[in-house]
């Protein structure tokens, strides 16, 4: 054939694919989801193989490792004893609470692993959900921003270096912006959960928190959380979102879930001059796990795929439970 072009030849070795290779992914491209909660033993968590709730001291060996590897951040979530949950949440700002203890415990044993916080109600909630939910079943914006507030000051006390509002409350960043500046945390940063999508793909989480909405009174609760999540149907409002959030003061952008929004994260890469994130949420982590275990798939070149996706699309940076199996899949490559 009389081809002047032909694309296969930098196809051609291993080497000449490397050379124009578009987009690489590293080990300081991702931020660790951990779990931890006030037992003593480790648990695994049983809709999530390989992911666990760890208890303090397990979790510096746990972070430990994950610095080793080369990630340079870890989130922090947590179970909250139900003896602990209110209507209002309000353990989310104790002092002596168990993120704060945490974010303190990694701050003294490894001061330089980036630590990055959640920021609202639902694990502090009997009711599940991210805000205040009225008598009327109203989950109210205003008043649960004094809250993610205080959570946020709490955080940042204790050591936090990005807060990371994921309530979806209108207004949240500038506001948590203005309390941290006031209580002179301007170098706390804000990742912010800026096109967090009302999603079926965050199941595995709510286990391993147990904080999926539910009702135990006769107050009328929502069953789902699509008064204050994104619509998934929609992609320009999250280019709303995220003007709104950049003109608030966020650091940071996030996209949640990733996997099946990487529209969104292009739209934002397209919009925006911040660094994008994006969210390898739960239930994408547990599909991926539950067919390798039954043979399905081959686990290491799906995972590596996946996290190039979120990488090609448009983010920077990955929050994900395989962070540390890719790290080490990475070094071997």
């Amino acid at each position: 054939m009389d081809l002047t072009y032909r694309p296969r030849r930098l196809r051609r070795s291993h080497a000449l694919r490397s050379m124009v290779r578009e987009n690489s992914l590293s080990p300081a491209d991702f931020i660790y989801p951990l779990f931890v909660h006030e037992a003593n033993d480790v648990q695994q968590i049983g809709a999530m193989p390989g992911s666990y709730r760890w208890p303090l001291e397990a979790l510096i060996k746990e972070v430990e490792r994950a610095w080793s590897l080369g990630i340079r951040c870890v989130v922090l979530f947590p179970k909250v004893d139900e003896s602990l949950k209110t209507e209002d949440g309000a353990e989310c700002f104790n002092e002596k609470g168990l993120i704060p203890r945490a974010i303190e415990l990694l701050k003294k044993e490894l001061p330089e692993m980036t630590i990055m916080t959640d920021v609202a109600l639902d694990p502090y909630s009997i009711d599940g959900h991210d805000g205040i939910v009225s008598p009327e079943g109203i989950v109210l914006n205003d008043e649960t921003i004094e809250f993610l507030c205080r959570q946020a000051i709490v955080q940042a006390q204790a050591g936090a270096d990005l807060i990371g509002p994921s309530d979806m409350m209108d207004g949240r960043v500038g506001a948590i912006r203005e309390a941290l500046d006031d209580e002179g945390f301007e170098q706390v940063g804000i990742i912010s959960y800026t096109a967090k999508y009302a999603s079926a793909y965050y199941g595995p989480f709510r286990e391993a928190l147990d904080s999926a909405p539910r009702s135990i009174s006769e107050k009328p609760i929502p069953k789902d959380k699509s008064t204050y999540q994104m619509d998934s149907a929609n992609a320009r409002e999250a280019i709303i979102e995220a003007q709104l959030d950049e003109q608030e003061g966020a650091d940071i952008l996030m996209v949640k879930p990733g996997l099946a929004y990487l529209d969104i994260i292009h739209r934002l890469r397209e919009e925006s001059e911040l660094p994008i994130a994006a969210y390898n949420v739960s239930g994408e982590y547990s599909m991926v796990k539950a067919a390798a275990e039954k043979g399905w798939i081959d686990e290491k070149s799906v995972v590596l795929e996946t996290l190039l996706s979120f990488k090609r699309a448009g983010s920077d940076l990955i929050l994900t439970y395989h962070a540390c199996d890719a790290a080490e899949w990475l070094k071997q490559e």
